[in-house]
């Protein structure tokens, strides 16, 4: 876009944000520290694979309730107003942490075991709620830096908690050797968690009303589930989603195993902290694509992510070092920033307003139940006493096929964002009228053509998959024609322009972008050449909006005809979009558009 992007630093001046964002982090760190104590009582009884298969019955308790309310609490979220759900759902914390609290006083174990469910449905019902609120609160402009500083003040939160918590635990346990004595030593730490249920109960009604006006019948089930399947991003996201976060919940089960089993970790600091410290790498990743979504969604980033967390898991299990596995945890949580956060985004924005509680509802229960079933097998798996390697081994085979999958379906997202950083590493890049760029329809780009990297640049800064029209010559030579054809390249020739004319009319009426250099050829001279009248015949009686396009600073560089070739580091290089055309713009109108575009004598502000 033209204007200058707000920051996220902006995101405070929104009215009870910072609340908003308070409450996120107490209650994520209540949930989290509950189940640490849990978990770390597990981790000092037991060894091997009871532990691990205890370990993963934890996690299954805390998300059986997002399955069996899933479709209650996104109705909620829906009829409801949203900052009212949230205000009456953590305030329900209050006396479920009263109750946990007596049973670590009493030394009740198997009950305190029990309460995670019912702390977890809290959670459940509060969920769809405290997501839902984001885009009512922020708006579409900011929706994915909210939602990067969500997640990054999330991330923030577990990491606090299960270091402060497990540092407590180690304080406080006193070398108790049963579950109920530890339980009894650790008592304290309820006092902790009853006093964080009362600040977010209070920072909660801070929060303040949104414009949302709640629907007053419920949308059928059947209706959200037709909705999802209308759209297929919507449901790539919601899977790709689960399947995260049912790999870490594996992850965390095998990971302590493999830590006490191989590496003779011993400590509940040392192994709690150790997963918490790729926390480091969730905000890190959370703040880089906050950053790199600033104008729009870069779904581009997922299919990255995916890569750096399946190489990452391939490595953990050969290593034993703690730094070494500091280390590859902290890539591995900034590649699962990079993976969650415009997936979260994505559903956000392509979910309809009154459907939207439903559908982040059911975003949850495919989560948890995909969670759960991994949890199963995790439990499955240690009854056969099968050890943590393999189980990490085969998280990243499924990690690599999600990798694999996402890198050929957001191919043009993936190409196009590596693309950026590699002309912005080299150009000095400024891009006018972004914001006539429509965002869906049939759309043919006509530009000038300077150099050999001027498909670079429009694929670079176009936000659509664009199919460019190339010289038959490239499309079959035998490296360039697979990745040619992988991103949909129309071969032309003179003497077939007609076969090149027939695949753009198809392009255009699956309402696809088109990309022509219409001078036939690199340019000789700095002269715009004449345009052929090809692109007339295409888009002939077919509703498409044609987009002139001026590329200005690359005649003259080392990728021109110009002589002699010389390299300039970071020479400046505008793209320039012009109003869309009609399609019944003739040939030499868009060439003189055009021509007006290279040498337009006003002065506007380009973006950064």
């Amino acid at each position: 876009m033209d204007a200058s992007p707000r920051p996220i630093a902006s995101l405070v001046s929104i009215p009870g944000f910072v609340s908003y964002l308070a409450v996120v982090v107490i209650n994520a760190m209540l949930d989290l520290g509950h189940k640490i104590l849990i978990q770390n009582t597990v981790f000092k009884t037991t060894v091997g694979a009871e532990q691990m298969g205890l370990t993963a019955l934890v996690n299954a308790c805390i998300l059986l309730p997002f399955l069996i309310f899933f479709v209650p609490a996104g109705r909620i979220a829906d009829r409801f107003p949203k900052h009212r759900v949230i205000q009456t759902t953590i305030a329900f914390s209050i006396p479920v942490t009263l109750c946990i609290w007596w049973t670590y006083q009493e030394g009740a174990f198997g009950t305190s075991f029990a309460l995670t469910l019912i702390l977890a449905s809290q959670s459940a019902f509060y969920s769809p709620a405290k997501y839902g609120i984001i885009r009512e609160m922020c708006g579409e402009e900011r929706l994915a830096a909210a939602n990067g500083a969500v997640q990054a003040v999330t991330i923030v939160a577990i990491l606090l908690g299960t270091i402060a918590f497990s540092v407590l635990f180690e304080a406080w346990f006193e070398g108790a050797t049963t579950p109920n004595t530890i339980l009894q030593a650790i008592a304290p730490a309820g006092i902790v968690l009853v006093t964080g249920a009362v600040l977010q109960t209070l920072l909660a009604w801070r929060i303040p009303a949104t414009s949302y006006q709640p629907t007053a019948e419920a949308v059928p089930l059947g209706q959200v589930l037709a909705t999802i399947r209308a759209h297929p991003s919507l449901w790539a996201a919601m899977a790709g989603l689960a399947l995260f976060w049912a790999v870490n919940q594996v992850l965390f089960a095998a990971f302590g195993a493999h830590l006490k089993a191989v590496a003779g970790v011993t400590s509940t600091v040392v192994a709690q902290g150790l997963l918490a410290i790729g926390g480091f790498g969730i905000v890190l990743g959370s703040a880089l694509t906050a950053l790199v979504c600033r104008r729009h969604l870069e779904l581009g980033l997922a299919a990255i992510g995916a890569l750096g967390m399946a190489i990452c898991l391939a490595v953990v299990p050969w290593q034993t070092a703690p730094s070494v596995l500091a280390a590859i945890l902290v890539v591995y949580g900034t590649c699962a920033g990079f993976f969650i956060v415009p997936l979260n985004t994505l559903i956000q924005l392509r979910a309809p307003t009154h459907e939207r509680g439903i559908i982040l509802a059911a975003t949850n229960f495919l989560q948890n139940a995909a969670m759960l079933a991994f949890l199963l097998f995790t439990v499955l798996a240690a009854s056969f006493s099968l050890p943590p390697t393999p189980m990490l081994i085969s998280l990243a085979v499924i990690v690599g096929a999600v990798a694999v999958v996402s890198l050929w379906t957001l191919r043009f997202e993936t190409a196009r964002l590596i693309l950026q950083a590699i002309l912005k590493l080299f150009y000095r890049i400024h891009v006018h009228g972004a914001d006539r760029l429509p965002q869906e329809g049939a759309l043919l780009i006509t530009a000038n053509h300077g150099s050999w990297i001027d498909w670079a640049v429009l694929f670079a800064f176009i936000p659509r998959p664009v199919h460019f029209v190339i010289y038959r010559g490239y499309m079959e030579h035998p490296l360039l024609a697979p990745i040619l054809r992988a991103f949909g390249g129309i071969p032309v020739d003179s003497r077939r322009a007609h076969s090149a004319i027939r695949a753009m009319r198809q392009a255009f009426l699956r309402g696809e972008v088109v990309a022509i250099f219409p001078e036939g050829g690199i340019a000789r001279t700095p002269e715009l050449g004449p345009f052929h009248r090809g692109l007339e015949l295409a888009c002939r009686g077919l509703p498409v909006a044609i987009l002139p396009t001026a590329l200005i600073g690359l005649w003259g560089s080392f990728w021109s005809r110009a002589r002699p070739w010389r390299w300039v580091w970071r020479r400046p290089l505008t793209v320039r979009f012009g109003h869309p055309q009609p399609a019944s713009t003739p040939a030499h109108q868009l060439r003189e558009t055009v021509a007006a575009l290279l040498h337009d004598p006003t002065h506007e502000e380009p973006s950064p």
